[in-house]
C-alpha cells in the first residue's frame, strides 16, 4: 500500500520512555501543509483561523515536508520491535503547536487519518512553545517558524527550519543527510575561512588534523540516530545516514573522518564535494531530510524536490 494510505483504525500508540527514546518534536506546519491556513491567520487573525480549523476539523490536512520523515521513523520503530518487542530505544514523535486546543482537533484527526504514531499533542497557545522542549526530553525539533528554531537552539535543543514543499515519499528506509561544518561539527573552520580565506582554512585543518572538531548543533541528534542504527547490520538496516559536505576530501576530509571516528559515529556514506553543488548527489540519495546551514544549498536541494531543513 501507498505510504499515504489512510489508516482509519489508528491502533493505540505504544507508550515510550522519553529518557530512552529519541524524542522528535514537530510543529503542525512542519508535518502538515498548512500554508493556506497560515495565510488566513496572518491576514485575518487567530479567531478567524480557529473558526476555519473547527469548521474543517474532519477534513484531513495534506502532508507537509516532514511527513515522510516521520513515517520513515515509524517504519524504523516497527523493525526494531519485530527484532525485540521489549526494546525501548525507539523514535518518539510529539506535535508541539502554538494552536489553541480548540484548533487542534483537526491536527489530531489528520494524524489519525494517516495512521501516524504520534505519542503526544501539545497545544499551548503561547508565542514561545519551545520552553516545553526540554521537559519532554526532545532531541530534535523541526519547525516552519524561524523564531521557534532560534529559540530552541538557544535552549540547547538540536533544531532546524523546515521549508514547505511538495515531497514525494521515498523508500521506507529512513535516509538522513547531514552537512558537516556548523551542522554536525562546530563552525570553527568556517570562521577561519571567513577571516583567512580558503588557503588559510586548509592550513588550519592540516595543523589541527589530529584534534577532533567541536560539536555542532545537530551532533546530539546524530549520535542518538547512530545508536539506533547500530542495532542492525549494514545490509538490513532501516536507517541510512550520509555526510555531504563542501569540504575538499584531499585537503580537509581527514579531520572530518577522524572526528566521526573519535565520536564513535558511523556514517554510511560520505561525499566531500570540494565546493561543487550538492543537489545532484542529494537527488540520487533521495533523503527524507537534508540538514544544512547554507541557504544556497537548501535552495539547490529544494529545486530538485529534496526535503530540506536549515540549521541557522
Amino acid at each position: 500500500p501507498s505510504l499515504l494510505s489512510p489508516n482509519l483504525s489508528f491502533l493505540p500508540v505504544l507508550q515510550k520512555d522519553p529518557s530512552e527514546a529519541l524524542v522528535i518534536a514537530v510543529t503542525t506546519r512542519a508535518i502538515f501543509n498548512l500554508e493556506e491556513e497560515h495565510k488566513l491567520y496572518l491576514e485575518k487573525g487567530k479567531e478567524e483561523y480557529a473558526r476555519h480549523q473547527q469548521a474543517n476539523q474532519d477534513k484531513p490536512l495534506p502532508p507537509g515536508t516532514a511527513f515522510a520523515f516521520i513515517q520513515a521513523a515509524q517504519y524504523v520503530n516497527k523493525k526494531i520491535l519485530e527484532a525485540n518487542p521489549a526494546e525501548k530505544d525507539l523514535f518518539d514523535i510529539l506535535v508541539l503547536s502554538n494552536n489553541s486546543p480548540e484548533s487542534g482537533v483537526r491536527i489530531i484527526n489528520s494524524a489519525k487519518h494517516y495512521g501516524l504514531e504520534i505519542s503526544k499533542f501539545c497545544f499551548v497557545s503561547d508565542e514561545d512553545s519551545t520552553q516545553y522542549l526540554k521537559s519532554h526530553g526532545v532531541k530534535l525539533f523541526l519547525s516552519a517558524d524561524r523564531i521557534d528554531v532560534c529559540n530552541a537552539l538557544r535552549r540547547g535543543v538540536s533544531s532546524a527550519l523546515i521549508f514547505q514543499q511538495e515531497v514525494q515519499a521515498p523508500s521506507t528506509q529512513l535516509r538522513v543527510v547531514f552537512d558537516g561544518d556548523a551542522v554536525l561539527f562546530s563552525n570553527e573552520t568556517d570562521q577561519v575561512f571567513q577571516e583567512r580565506g580558503l588557503e588559510g582554512a586548509v592550513q588550519y585543518e592540516r595543523a589541527m588534523e589530529a584534534v577532533p572538531m567541536g560539536e555542532g548543533p545537530l551532533k546530539a541528534f546524530a549520535m542518538h540516530l547512530g545508536k539506533i542504527r547500530k542495532k542492525f547490520s549494514q545490509e538490513k538496516s532501516p536507517i541510512r545516514t550520509y555526510l555531504v559536505t563542501a569540504r575538499s576530501g584531499r585537503d580537509m576530509g581527514i579531520r572530518a573522518i577522524k572526528t566521526l571516528r573519535e565520536w564513535g559515529l558511523a556514517i554510511d556514506e560520505a561525499f566531500f564535494m570540494d565546493g561543487a553543488p550538492k543537489g545532484p548527489i542529494l537527488a540520487k540519495i533521495q533523503p527524507h531530510i537534508f540538514f544544512d546551514d547554507g541557504l544556497h544549498n537548501i535552495q539547490g536541494a529544494q529545486d530538485l524536490g529534496v526535503p530540506s531543513a536549515w540549521v541557522p
